[in-house]
Formats: C-alpha cells, sequence, structure tokens
C-alpha cells in the first residue's frame, strides 16, 4: 500500500514513476542510475533500517539525485535523516506533498518551499489535510503470490492488502503513530475501498486484510465497507486489527462481521498487567482483554493478541502469567511466538519518551538501531529477553511446531525466573491438529 497509492498520485499527476518492493525485490542499479528522485517508503523500524542501507547505495549509484524518505518511521528519525541520507522527509498524508515536491524539483524550484516536506533548511509538521482518493495503482509491482499468504484449512491462499481507514484517534504512548497523526484518523471512501479489492481479486486475492491501524475507529463506516463487500463477494474472508476496547464496545457487531467473513482479528493485548496497560496508556484492563476474548469465540472470530511481553514493567510474575494465560486460553496457536519475545521499542519523538513512568528506565540513545535503549530493574527479564528471542528466532528457521516452541519458551522462563513451582509439561498438542486462521507472516511496527 505504501507503494501503490503514492503511485497512483504521481501518475495522476503525469508521472509515470519506477518502482521497486525491497521487501521481495532487489535493489536496481539500472533504474537507480537513471533517476532524478528516489522515494523510499519506511512505514515501520525495519524498513527504516532496510531504507537507509538503500539509500546509501543509491547515492553510491547516484550522487545527484534527490532522495525523500516518507512514513511513519521517516517523521520520528527526520534529524537522523536529513542529516545523514535523505533530501528531504514527508509524514502523514504523503501522496499530495510527493506529488508537489516532485513537481517543484522538475521545475527547478526550491523544495524546502513545498507543504509537509521537511528539508535541510525549514522542517515541517507532518501532513495532516485530506487528500483527494485515488484508487491504488499496482502495476508494476510483484504479483500477490510473491507475498504473505492466508493459511486456512490447510492451504496456502494470496492475500490482497487495502486501507478503509489511516491513522488513529488513539493515543497509546508506545505506538508511532500518535506522534505524527496527533489523534487523528482520515476514512477512505467506500468506493475506493471496494474498487480496490475488486481490483486485487482480479489479479489472484483470496482473502483481504485490511490494513488499517484501527479499522474500528469509523465503527460503522467498517460495517457498511463489510457488508458491501460481502453482498458482491459472498465467499470472500478478511481480516482486521482493532483495540481490545473496540472489540468490547462493538461486541454486537462481532457476530455479523463474522457472518460477513471476518474469519480472525489481530487486537494489540500488548500485556495482562493492569500496571503495564496503565503506563502504555491502552485504554484498557485484562479484564477487557478477557471480555474481548469471549465475544470474539462466541462469534466465531479467531483472535490473534499481538503483545509487548517486555517493558520496564513487566515482572517476572506477569511473564509467568502470561504465559499460563495463554495456555489456559488454547491461545498457543493463535500467538506467533515471535510475540513473547518483543520488547518495547523507544523511537526519537515517541511520545513514550515525555512518560514519568518511563524517566527512570531509560539509558543512551543508540543511533545506528534508531532507538532509545532502557534496562529492566530486574536483570533476569533481560536476560529472559535474549533466549526467548533465539528460541523464536531458531523456531521460525526450522518451522517449528508452536506447542513445541511454546514449551521451550516456558521452560526457559521458568529456569532463568527461578520459579520451578510455574513448571508445567509441554502442551501435548497432536502435530496433525486444524490450527487456526492465519497469515503466514506476522507484521508489527
Amino acid at each position: 500500500m505504501a507503494l501503490a497509492s503514492p503511485i497512483a498520485y504521481l501518475r495522476h499527476a503525469s508521472y509515470s514513476p519506477a518502482v521497486l518492493d525491497l521487501a521481495i525485490e532487489t535493489l536496481d542499479p539500472d533504474k537507480i542510475s537513471e533517476a532524478l528522485f528516489v522515494g523510499i517508503s519506511v512505514p515501520m523500524h525495519t524498513a527504516l533500517r532496510l531504507g537507509i542501507e538503500a539509500a546509501r547505495r543509491v547515492r553510491e549509484i547516484n550522487q545527484s539525485c534527490h532522495i525523500c524518505f516518507y512514513g511513519l518511521y521517516a517523521s520520528l528519525n527526520e534529524t537522523y535523516l536529513l542529516e545523514n541520507v535523505a533530501d528531504s522527509i514527508i509524514g502523514g498524508e504523503i501522496e499530495s506533498p510527493l506529488a508537489k515536491l516532485i513537481d517543484t524539483l522538475a521545475n527547478g524550484k526550491d523544495p524546502s518551499m513545498v507543504q509537509g516536506v521537511s528539508t535541510r533548511e525549514r522542517q515541517e509538521e507532518p501532513y495532516l489535510e485530506k487528500i483527494t482518493p485515488l484508487l491504488p495503482h499496482r502495476n508494476g509491482l510483484p504479483p500477490l503470490e510473491s507475498y504473505a499468504h492466508l493459511y486456512k484449512d490447510g492451504e496456502h491462499l494470496p492475500v490482497g492488502t487495502v486501507e478503509a481507514s489511516r491513522g488513529c484517534k488513539h493515543l497509546c504512548l508506545h505506538c508511532p503513530i500518535p506522534p505524527v497523526y496527533k489523534g487523528r484518523f482520515f476514512a477512505v471512501p467506500r468506493e475506493i475501498v471496494l474498487e480496490d479489492i475488486q481490483a486485487l481479486l482480479e489479479k489472484g486475492a483470496k482473502h483481504i486484510t485490511f490494513a488499517d491501524p484501527d479499522f474500528l475507529n469509523g465503527p460503522a463506516h467498517a460495517l457498511r465497507i463489510a457488508r458491501a463487500l460481502h453482498d458482491k463477494h459472498p465467499e470472500l474472508t478478511f481480516d482486521f486489527t482493532a483495540k481490545v476496547e473496540h472489540l468490547v464496545n462493538n461486541k454486537d457487531l462481532l457476530p455479523e462481521f463474522a457472518r460477513l467473513g471476518c474469519i480472525f482479528i489481530v487486537s494489540a493485548v500488548e500485556s495482562l498487567s493492569d500496571t503495564v496497560l496503565a503506563n502504555l496508556d491502552k485504554g484498557h484492563t485484562r479484564a477487557d482483554t478477557l471480555e474481548a476474548l469471549n465475544h470474539c469465540n462466541k462469534a466465531n472470530i479467531s483472535i490473534r493478541p499481538s503483545l509487548l511481553s517486555f517493558t520496564p514493567w513487566t515482572s517476572a510474575e506477569d511473564y509467568l502469567d502470561l504465559i499460563d494465560f495463554i495456555e489456559d486460553n488454547e491461545l498457543i496457536d493463535h500467538v506467533d511466538p515471535i510475540q513473547l519475545a518483543i520488547r518495547l521499542l523507544v523511537p526519537p519523538g515517541a511520545d513514550m519518551l515525555n512518560s514519568g513512568a518511563m524517566q527512570p528506565h531509560l539509558g543512551e540513545y543508540d543511533p545506528e538501531n534508531f532507538i532509545h535503549r532502557w534496562r529492566h530493574p530486574d536483570p533476569r527479564m533481560d536476560h529472559l529477553h535474549g533466549e526467548v528471542l533465539a528460541i523464536a528466532e531458531d523456531a521460525a528457521t526450522q518451522e517449528e511446531d508452536a506447542a513445541l516452541t511454546f514449551g521451550r519458551i516456558r521452560a526457559a522462563a521458568v529456569q532463568t525466573l527461578e520459579r520451578p513451582d510455574r513448571d508445567r509439561p509441554a502442551p501435548a498438542l497432536p502435530p496433525d491438529r486444524l490450527k487456526p486462521p492465519r497469515l503466514t507472516e506476522s507484521w508489527f511496527c
């Protein structure tokens, strides 16, 4: 989406951009050598690190082209990027400023005068004006088969990604969206979303994932889209992401979403500790998580929790409690093992930096990794993080059964945290069991 949408706006402005998806493709020196402008999308932290490597390679090949970084992590890392690899930065609703920037450069004018574009000469706030919606343009991108698939009932099916909204009206302290969107979100017109889905189906999609930060920021808008989608394509399934509090507040809508084709929901549970949740300003409690889980189960929608398993406030007891909760609620196949290794990420510009609860734990800024380091007051927790991360990475490489990985993680936690009383036998789940639907790649910021 971060390529398909801006391509549409540039084509509308009579440009014909070449495109490379470096998540799938390798950098093409021939395309780079001829470019007057190179835009690099960095919607996530990993994309930022890969994008900087790409920018340095671009500069080696083509010293005169203008390099622009755009996306959430461009805004958060604006100072570093402009000082080292970028000529300009765009955040927020990037499409209109991007097209105007290229027009300005093509006409030999000063790019620092374009609204929403930060340069070394002038820094701008992220662009949050509503833009004219255009249908994303995917011609020239790799085929859907190159990307993540849906795993369902033992089959792997191609997936298409669309956005029904952008931004978020919530202000969770650890999230990269609030510093950029500042509590605003923008609905994409229903006809654009449905036309985009139709185009993806023609390219072979059998399932749609709504990439909105929160599909239920506008529940009426989401429901209208789901109803229209089901009316036209009753066989099509979909998934979306929604906050725990939205699942609780919109519990009456869940059975209809299931009837319309929703087969799973990703929700940022983050933690079961009310202390951790309060320090993240998540807006929900442990009790809310259990309620949301029950509502989804009753609606026959699989819930896939995303977790923030390591924070400065996560105690040894909290971690072991999370392990027990996953097993007791039969969520082992619903939680990607890497989720049990996710550590609080504090990038530059993050609202978390202004949190009084975070200040005692902050260490030095690590410019090579674009994060503020922090240490846990219990050294065992930092050690456990390294162990669990190694287990999860090894399991992914080996394509190990989730139940075996879960057992290894529990054993590591029991030993490292010196709690033999919390030991249990490894979960006895049959290897040929039917697993819940999921995407073949989990993603998070």
